[in-house]
């Protein structure tokens, strides 16, 4: 299950696990120790960091900064320098669009156009009960199969945007589905 960081309670999507950041910290805490005398200790403790919380806040950027000693500007600057990194709560599912060649011609431009009317977000935001995360790509070498959509590790060929709610079904039926066992 995913896990995001919220400093005020309440604020995590509907049957997520809150983590606050009080409870993240020392964890944190413990790897910068291990990583601080490393060269270029900032790439790992980030990793870290984004793995535990699924995200990296502002909050987390700045403790990062100070117990490296690292200027926030340039802890900033390492994350949205590299694409990994992101700032943002991801959704459970991430919905890449190719839009490479072959799929920009082919209609992928108007099967992204779809995605977004769908999901009512642009790309690089996550949906606000944090079920899709929406992105772009540049090539998923499946060139043949354009326009080619990615819904985490599944690859869906030949999509038309007639057929984005039906692309869409099995992962909301996913969610559907575990709210009814929690239940």
């Amino acid at each position: 299950m995913a896990r995001t960081i919220t400093t005020e309670p309440g604020t995590s999507a509907p049957g997520e696990h809150e983590v606050q950041m009080k409870d993240v910290l020392p964890i944190i805490d413990d790897i910068i120790a291990r990583y601080r005398d490393a060269k270029g200790a900032l790439i790992p403790v980030l990793q870290s960091a984004q793995n535990l919380l699924g995200y990296l806040p502002k909050e987390m950027l700045m403790h990062i900064s100070e117990a490296l000693s690292i200027p926030y500007s340039e802890v900033a600057g390492v994350v949205t320098f590299y694409s990994f990194f992101t700032t943002i709560p991801r959704g459970k599912h991430t919905v890449r669009v190719c839009l490479g060649t072959a799929c920009y011609v082919r209609g992928g431009k108007d099967v992204l156009d779809a995605l977004v009317k769908e999901l009512g977000i642009e790309v690089g935001q996550t949906t606000d009960d944090r079920q899709f995360s929406l992105e772009i790509g540049r090539c998923f070498g499946a060139c043949g199969l354009a326009p080619v959509v990615m819904i985490d590790d599944n690859v869906h060929q030949q999509v038309k945007p007639s057929r984005i709610k039906e692309l869409l079904e099995p992962y909301q039926a996913d969610e559907k589905e575990g709210d009814s066992e929690a239940v």
